[in-house]
């Protein structure tokens, strides 16, 4: 197919995430500027793993130094599983987090403290010098959900760290049934979990006319697995968010359509 027959008018547009809780999202801007009506729909939601389940894991949570948290999920999931198992966290422990906003997430649970709490701006390579710099004194545990902890453990074991990977949390498909179809111009994917919660509620989709727009290569890899046509992928280097993608896609459109 050609490329330009891809770049047609954009009118509706399906993000796959819930709507900011002050219901002031980023996209709000593009729906203003082109007209655009943009519906928010999660195809996807955390399930915690019960503490019964979660002993059948031979994790002695007490052998633990430090904890990786590479999410708010994480936060929360371990925190809800040391309060099911009546285990209480020692003031001792400390906390490696992916990003600060991760580690500033931790007031919600405990006494924040900046000597026992490391984060990264956004990813493991941000990470990695503090993890290093403890890694012979410190056992770590990576809370993580049923898709592991990936990058995170793959590091940890290629680096020979002291670390144990828990599943506490799992991620599965959400019910779609009340929608009656996905048809969209853009349908906005950021997992590979949303993709195949498409096709958990849709099997007999078919994409035709509509544009895929994804964040991540694990997301974009997902689509193309699927015989999907990729139209918008991010982050770019001229266009690192989504937001900022799908408006120069619709700039595109309006072009061809002069």
């Amino acid at each position: 197919m050609a490329k330009n027959e891809r770049l047609r008018a954009v009118k509706k547009i399906l993000v796959t995430q819930l709507n900011t809780k002050n219901n002031q999202s980023p996209y709000d801007k593009l729906v203003e500027k082109y007209g655009l009506e943009i519906d928010y729909r999660p195809f996807t939601e955390v399930k915690p793993v019960p503490a019964k389940e979660f002993r059948k894991q031979k994790i002695n949570l007490e052998e633990y130094t430090a904890i990786i948290l590479t999410s708010k999920s994480a936060v929360d999931h371990f925190f809800r599983l040391c309060d099911e198992m009546r285990y209480k966290v020692p003031a001792d422990l400390k906390y490696f987090c992916k990003s600060e906003a991760i580690a500033l997430y931790l007031q919600k649970h405990t006494v924040y403290k900046k000597r026992k709490v490391f984060f990264g701006k956004r990813s493991l390579e941000d990470l990695k010098p503090a993890l290093t710099k403890h890694k012979k004194k410190e056992r770590f545990l990576l809370p993580c959900s049923n898709f592991g902890g990936k990058n995170f453990s793959l590091f940890l074991q290629n680096n020979e760290f002291n670390f144990d990977e828990s599943v506490m949390y799992e991620a599965v498909s959400c019910d779609l049934s009340d929608l009656t179809d996905v048809f969209y111009d853009i349908l906005v994917f950021f997992s590979p979990l949303s993709i195949k919660s498409l096709y958990d509620n849709f099997p007999e989709f078919k994409q035709n006319q509509t544009r895929i727009a994804v964040y991540g290569d694990s997301t974009a890899k997902v689509v193309e697995d699927n015989g999907l046509l990729l139209d918008i992928k991010v982050p770019q280097p001229k266009t690192p968010s989504m937001t900022m993608a799908i408006e120069q896609y619709i700039r595109k459109t309006l072009e061809v359509a002069e």
